[in-house]
């Protein structure tokens, strides 16, 4: 019994040690040095401060700011120790209720605006974290914020055009709009 029981406990010492212990570590180092600001976070600094992250949405709910989507986390929004899905499926009558609540919401914030509301603007992304739109959702956003802000809508859909992020090597993903930085830049624009 002790010829089995101490090469076992030798084994799983040592592999403990070296993924447990050693290779976390590695891969931490390469991380930092390789990618410091990801590693970080991806904070966004203003004034040496952070603000918040690119990678976490954050609540914006004033008529001149662009909205992200909706969040599903609790018990606030965009809280990331509590990232998930609502789970509530396509043809779950709860989803249907909170997707009109949602376009009504739009629809208040902004009476004149009767395009198609993007399906990013009324439905939670799978995490609730998501810190992007479509351009599509924030261009439907234009002319609520342009009003609220006093500017022509031209200038902010340049705004939009150049904060739009294109699929990583021209093929993976969809165009996006990170909400935080387009923020910034329309509050650097005043």
């Amino acid at each position: 019994m002790h010829a089995i029981l101490r090469p076992t406990l030798v084994v799983f010492t040592a592999l403990t040690l070296l993924t447990g212990v050693l290779y976390p570590l590695a891969v931490t180092g390469v991380g930092q040095t390789a990618f410091p600001q990801q590693a970080a976070g991806s904070l966004v600094l203003r004034d040496g401060q952070p603000i918040g992250s690119e990678l976490i949405g954050q609540q914006f709910s004033a008529p001149q700011f662009f909205w992200g989507r909706p969040s599903a986390t609790a018990p606030q929004p965009y809280n990331g120790a509590a990232s998930g899905g609502s789970n509530l499926g396509p043809l779950n009558p709860a989803l249907l209720d909170a997707v009109k609540v949602r376009i009504q919401a739009l629809r208040d914030a902004d009476p004149g605006n009767t395009a198609p509301v993007p399906v990013d603007l009324v439905t939670a992304s799978a995490s609730g974290l998501d810190p992007h739109t479509s351009p599509a959702a924030a261009l439907y956003q234009i002319p609520r914020v342009a009003k609220a802000r006093g500017v022509e809508a031209a200038q902010l859909q340049a705004l939009v055009a150049q904060h739009t992020e294109q699929p990583l090597f021209g093929f993976l993903g969809e165009p996006r709009v990170n909400v935080l930085r387009l923020n910034l830049a329309l509050q650097a624009m005043q």
